[in-house]
């Protein structure tokens, strides 16, 4: 390899080093958003809701800056195999990750509706649990992705079973509770669209295990494609 070649190589790994990082950067902070989004949820803090919808601009700035680092390893290092993969899938999987903290901003506004409401309601306990496990797989499948680990991908596609399932149980509880007292509708609707929410990070965890699958094993198990086991 001539030197100019090495220098290039080295810059290259540098910049998709880079890019990792900041992806890894990014969904520590959407993680961080959902958590704190359902604290305050469950203090009826509004302080904390209004940090959280403050620093969703941070992860918009970073899903900017993801996609800039991408296109300019595409556009000026010409990745091949496995590497252009990764760059690809790495500008797709910021945007998940900007979704994600889309829903932890619409959990905050639940949080400061329900607050400012001022009658009592009960959380039930398997949002808290549906949070942990949402953000859990979105840890597993940003490391499974990063670190072309197919087998931690497919773990976190099977992972949102789990959490679906929890999200239909909040729908049976609640259900209950409204047809029991109308008083509960508007505190239970609002449960109910944190549970839609916490539901649909776990998704995008899933689309992104699923692209770390496919980084891994160039194999599609997207709608199903493959068997995930």
């Amino acid at each position: 390899m001539t030197a100019p070649d090495a220098t290039r190589f080295r810059h290259f790994h540098d910049q998709l080093a880079a890019l990792k990082q900041r992806m890894l950067d990014m969904s520590a902070k959407a993680e961080a958003l959902v958590e704190q989004s359902v604290i305050a949820l469950a203090e009826r803090d509004s302080a904390r809701a209004d940090a959280v919808i403050e620093g969703d601009h941070e992860v918009d700035a970073l899903e900017l800056e993801v996609e800039q680092l991408a296109i300019s390893l595409l556009a000026l290092q010409q990745p091949m195999a496995r590497d252009l993969r990764f760059i690809i899938a790495a500008i797709k999987i910021s945007s998940d990750l900007e979704r994600v903290g889309d829903h932890a901003v619409n959990i905050a506004q639940s949080a400061q509706r329900l607050a400012a409401w001022g009658g009592t309601f009960q959380l039930q306990p398997q949002i808290e649990d549906m949070a942990r496990r949402a953000r859990k797989m979105l840890s597993d499948a940003l490391d499974a992705f990063v670190r072309a680990d197919g087998a931690l991908g497919r773990a976190v596609c099977r992972d949102d079973d789990q959490v679906d399932a929890l999200h239909n149980a909040v729908f049976r509880v609640l259900l209950t509770h409204m047809m029991a007292d109308p008083r509960t509708i508007n505190p239970s609707l609002e449960v109910l669209l944190v549970s839609r929410n916490l539901e649909r990070v776990a998704d995008l965890a899933t689309n992104i295990g699923e692209d770390a699958v496919f980084l891994a094993e160039g194999k599609q198990i997207k709608h199903h494609a493959e068997s995930r086991s």
